[in-house]
């Protein structure tokens, strides 16, 4: 997949999020109104709005991973929200270490970086985001990793598998990604730690 390719499917990525988020807020907002009318709040109430929550907290997220990256910069309480949101009632805990605003760009590899992680860890634990000098790492640590050695071996040798899963994208697009702003992933996994670092 060449350049311009990631950048076409960036620019879908946006797109499709940006569609969507609209029509999620405003259901939002309906259950809201609902609410303060003095509308039924049973538990039916409460699963529409925990899912609509949840379906904005994924769109959120996705927009950065997968949408186009721009030039902008990323506040440290906008990435925190949007992590914090994702993770609720989660088994997975995610750390957000930088405290100045980061490149949307550079945010965008963390976060696919994060899905990475992520999988590796079904199990729940804890992922540590952090950058120093212009270098990222994020440090897993669970009782129990789950490793798919050849999905790990896609950062390394960019060459993705035609069988690729829809849930193992961001395995085939964090090293293109990456490549693009002269980075490189590398990785250490070990028994109960995983680090990925670019």
């Amino acid at each position: 997949m060449g350049k311009s390719d990631v950048n076409l499917a960036a620019l879908i990525g946006s797109r499709i999020c940006h569609d969507l988020i609209s029509p999620i807020g405003a259901i939002n907002n309906g259950l809201e109104l609902l609410g303060m009318a003095g509308g039924d709040t049973g538990p039916e109430m409460d699963l529409i709005q925990e899912s609509v929550g949840n379906a904005s907290a994924r769109i959120r997220f996705f927009r950065i991973a997968f949408g186009a990256a721009g030039e902008q910069m990323m506040g440290r309480a906008e990435v925190v929200s949007i992590l914090r949101d994702l993770m609720e009632g989660a088994r997975l805990t995610v750390a957000w270490g930088p405290m100045d605003a980061q490149p949307r760009a550079e945010v965008r590899m963390a976060f696919l970086a994060l899905l990475c992680v992520e999988a590796a860890m079904p199990y729940g634990g804890r992922i540590e985001i952090s950058v120093d000098g212009g270098n990222w790492t994020l440090h897993g640590r669970a009782d129990k990793l789950n490793i798919d050695q050849p999905l790990w071996n896609i950062l390394a040798t960019k060459d993705a598998p035609s069988d690729l899963r829809p849930a193992q994208v961001q395995f085939a697009l964090l090293p293109l990604v990456a490549a693009d702003a002269s980075r490189r992933v590398t990785t250490e996994i070990a028994v109960e730690d995983i680090r990925l670092k670019f």
